[in-house]
């Protein structure tokens, strides 16, 4: 499918954005072997976790997908959001875009650990989250990609990037062109990215004022299927509720296929970002 295709394209835009982390022993270039010597067993490791992860929790496979993107847009994919606040440093974690919602840190904790006593001092953090996407997907019946390695993991944050750069389930369509331009990718790439909807879930707050108030004039968005927006409502009431959880995909929200976008179509996209 065309658009499987264009997926797997722009996840290894995403994948090689950081040229300048990368190990100069390959010209400054990532290498999906980078660690065929010094870590033969890295990849195994990593899709063993979150295999596990994924069993325990199917939810965790687009939870650890959107990890990896909101590292991406910021700094490039260099591990910087899995940084915890210190004398030097503002954790991206605090950010609008991850507080409250950025999840599987102890997943990639889990891993990070498996991997140090295989090979200590080794792995990089960026390059944990780069392969759990893509063993995210396969997990989930996606598409499968080569993940070019070798990025050096950051030792600084953005708070100021995590909440610019990172588009948001309001911003206005130009809003997110513009975010995913900064990127250097263009509306193909921000469809085909947007697909990774297909799985996973989102908090109330995010899509609330969809159900309520779109316009500011007390209305709901007319956009909306009815009797979708009254399922939504169900979940989502006017005040409270905040957390609670609705399927991104209403038809198949644990399988990574092309659902999403038929939904879209019958005006059952749960967020103003996927319209």
């Amino acid at each position: 499918m065309a658009r499987v295709s264009s997926f797997l394209f722009v996840l290894s835009l995403l994948c090689v954005l950081p040229l300048c982390l990368c190990d100069k022993s390959y010209g400054g270039k990532l290498n999906p072997w980078f660690y065929a010597h010094s870590c033969p067993k890295a990849g195994e490791i990593v899709r063993s976790v979150v295999a596990n992860a994924v069993a325990r929790e199917t939810r965790m496979a687009a939870s650890l997908m959107r990890l990896h993107f909101h590292d991406c847009f910021v700094q490039g994919c260099d591990g910087s959001l899995l940084l915890d606040s210190s004398g030097r440093i503002v954790s991206e974690k605090s950010s609008n875009p991850n507080s409250k919602s950025a999840r599987g840190f102890e997943v990639v904790d889990q891993i990070k650990a498996q991997l140090e006593k295989e090979c200590p001092g080794t792995v990089s953090c960026a390059d944990i989250l780069t392969l759990a996407a893509r063993d995210s997907s396969v997990l989930t019946g996606g598409p499968s990609w080569m993940v070019p390695l070798g990025r050096r993991d950051s030792r600084s944050a953005s708070l100021s990037g995590s909440n610019n750069n990172i588009p948001a389930p309001n911003n206005t369509f130009q809003t997110i062109l513009s975010k995913f331009n900064r990127q250097g990718l263009d509306v193909t790439d921000l469809v085909a990215l947007s697909g990774s909807h297909t799985i996973g879930f989102s908090r109330c707050t995010s899509f609330r004022q969809r159900l309520y108030n779109q316009s500011g004039n007390g209305r709901p968005d007319m956009t909306l299927e009815q009797s979708f927006a009254a399922n939504l409502r169900q979940r989502c009431p006017r005040s409270g509720g905040d957390q609670n959880l609705s399927v991104l995909d209403i038809v198949s929200a644990a399988r990574f296929d092309n659902s999403y976008f038929k939904n879209l179509i019958e005006k059952m996209g749960l967020l103003n970002s996927d319209v």
